[in-house]
């Protein structure tokens, strides 16, 4: 009999695989920009009709969908950022650490609020943080957006 047997698993993120890609992260902030748009443009075409079921249902759809999509894109660029990148990268890239915790920021600011611009400004870190990513891989990968 094993008396105080401790098991302990590792996140991907934890262990030796190597297998990183901030793609995940611009899928996700991606779907944050769309939600967003189309909770603003929901809101402008249903003034009246605002405290209907079907307007409340869909407009509940698309908040949870972008605050589990934000927190998504939070989750994949904090592995990047406290994983990935390593003391050697800061002489490329001086301002990684802002950019890191300015798009961490964002993804909080896109679960909280309806922002287009903050939005945006979340696709812009993300697509910095692709550029560092790939530089610091030697790899020129171009930015491409599914949406």
């Amino acid at each position: 009999m094993i008396e105080n047997l401790s098991i302990e698993a590792e996140a991907h993120c934890d262990g030796p695989c190597g297998v990183y890609d901030p793609a995940s992260a611009r899928v996700a902030g991606e779907a944050v920009q769309s939600m967003t748009k189309k909770m603003i443009a929901l809101a402008a075409n249903h003034g009246d009709e605002s405290n209907s079921a079907a307007y409340l249902n869909t407009m509940s759809r698309y908040a949870a969908i972008k605050e589990e999509e934000a927190q998504k894109c939070k989750d994949e660029l904090l592995v990047l950022w406290t994983d990935f990148f390593k003391p050697q990268h800061l002489e490329a890239n001086p301002d990684l650490h802002d950019t890191f915790w300015q798009a961490a920021k964002l993804c909080s600011a896109c679960k909280v609020e309806v922002s287009a611009d903050h939005a945006q400004e979340l696709m812009d870190a993300i697509e910095s943080i692709h550029k560092m990513f790939w530089s610091a891989k030697g790899r020129e990968v171009p930015w491409i957006r599914a949406s």
